[in-house]
This record gives C-alpha cells, sequence and structure tokens, in this order.
C-alpha cells in the first residue's frame, strides 16, 4: 500500500501530465501552465507529503490558517503561498504579510485595503481580478456574465492598476459547478473574450494570466487557455470533515 508522500506524488504527476496534454492541445496557451494545488483545510501532515511530492505553489483561502501552517512546516524556502477565496478586509494584513500572490481580488474596496496593508510592510504583490463569469449571486467576485455591460469594468480596473503595490497580472473566475467538465468550457470561452476586451480598453495593464478551472474541469480550462489552475481533491484528497 501506497503511503501519503507516494500517493500525492503519483496524483501530483497524473495531473501534471494531464496538462501538458491539454496544453499542447490548446490553441490558445503560449508558455506553461502553473498548478495550483489547493491545500485549504488539509492538516500540516498533507502539506509537508505534497511539498515532499514537488508541490511548490499552495493554494489557500483562510488567511489565519495558513499563517499558522506556515509557522509550523517550518523552513520550505522556495514554497509559494497564493490566496484563492474571498478575503474580508479585516485580514488583509495577513495576505500583505504572509501570501506571494493573490488570486481573488473581488472588489476597489478590498484592494484598497491590501495595498494600504502591503505599504505598512514594503511588499508589492501579483494580484488577479476575481470576475463573476456565470452570474451566481452565490459568487464573489466583479459581474462580467453579460458582455455587453464589460465596458462597466473598465474604470474600476483602471483605479485598481493605480495603487502602487498591487500588480495586475490578469483574471481569475470560478464558474458554475458541474459534474460533466465539457459544460464548463462556454464559461472559460468567455474569459478569453473577457481578456481580448480588457486588452484592447486598458493596454497600459497586463492581462496575461487566467486563472481558471479545479479538479473537475483542469484540462478543459488549459484547453482554452488557462495559465494557472487551481486543483485540490484530485492531488490531496477530500479535505477532513
Amino acid at each position: 500500500m501506497k503511503t501519503l508522500p507516494e500517493k500525492i506524488k503519483t496524483n501530483y504527476e497524473r495531473v501534471l501530465d494531464e496538462i501538458e496534454r491539454a496544453s499542447k492541445a490548446s490553441r490558445y496557451s503560449t508558455r506553461g501552465v502553473k498548478l495550483v494545488v489547493v491545500t485549504k483545510a488539509q492538516p500540516v501532515e498533507v502539506m509537508s507529503a505534497a511539498y515532499a511530492a514537488g508541490v511548490r505553489i499552495f493554494g489557500e483561502n483562510y488567511p489565519e490558517e495558513t499563517e499558522a501552517k506556515i509557522a509550523a512546516l517550518g523552513s520550505m524556502p522556495d514554497a509559494t503561498w497564493h490566496m484563492i477565496g474571498h478575503l474580508q478586509g479585516r485580514k488583509a494584513k495577513i495576505v500583505a504579510k504572509s501570501f506571494d500572490m493573490m488570486h481573488s481580488m473581488d472588489s476597489l474596496e478590498l484592494a484598497q485595503k491590501l495595498n494600504d496593508r502591503l505599504l505598512h510592510v514594503n511588499r508589492r504583490i501579483p494580484v488577479l481580478l476575481e470576475v463573476n463569469i456565470g452570474g451566481e449571486s452565490s459568487k464573489f467576485g466583479f459581474e462580467a456574465s453579460d458582455p455587453e455591460k464589460w465596458i462597466n469594468l473598465v474604470d474600476t480596473f483602471q483605479q485598481i492598476s493605480c495603487f502602487s503595490n498591487l500588480e495586475i497580472c490578469g483574471l481569475m473566475t470560478m464558474p458554475p459547478i458541474y459534474e460533466e467538465k465539457e459544460r464548463s468550457r462556454p464559461f472559460f470561452v468567455q474569459m478569453r473574450l473577457l481578456q481580448r476586451f480588457l486588452r484592447t480598453h486598458l493596454p497600459a495593464i497586463c492581462w496575461d494570466e487566467l486563472s481558471m478551472g479545479t479538479s473537475l474541469d483542469y484540462t478543459v480550462a488549459v484547453e482554452e487557455g488557462a495559465t494557472y489552475v487551481r486543483v485540490g481533491t484530485a492531488i490531496v484528497g477530500e479535505r477532513p470533515r
């Protein structure tokens, strides 16, 4: 029977292989796709096993939990920590101190708070602007389900780009969840179109990164141009109850 590190290593390498195949089949991926392994609510034993398996980008949702994990795990000098969940403004100081990237910038107010905290600790981090491409009321993100209203995003995104300690580098989304991965494809196509729209209307901002795709649909996301995919269950298993 395989040990936990062996199981995670097998899963990790399989997902990397599937990403590579999907990338080769894609008309849109022009550079390497980066795999964020989602470890929210996972114990430090799983994190350590993932690191031993080769994982270097960890995706987390809960800042206080992540801060405790970083302290408990000790030295992992080449690990990077990506905030991928909704962030409450009062916890921005933890992201400013402990995270290397934020995928889920979902409001102008949050951008202001995080920038202020980053100024305080003299750091600058890359951020992705989260958009709600499916128009779901249960999801966070800038409303982007109607292409005819994309023009309404331009002013807000321009304002965020003026914050000195935030480096906008693209977009993130979490489309509606389907068991059948092909049903996610139209939302990923829309993300590409939104990316193209923003490159036209805000050419001074970098829109290169697209963070989209999870354990259920990451291969389709890669085929449609994702540069980051966020995969948890398919690599480290279900989260403890």
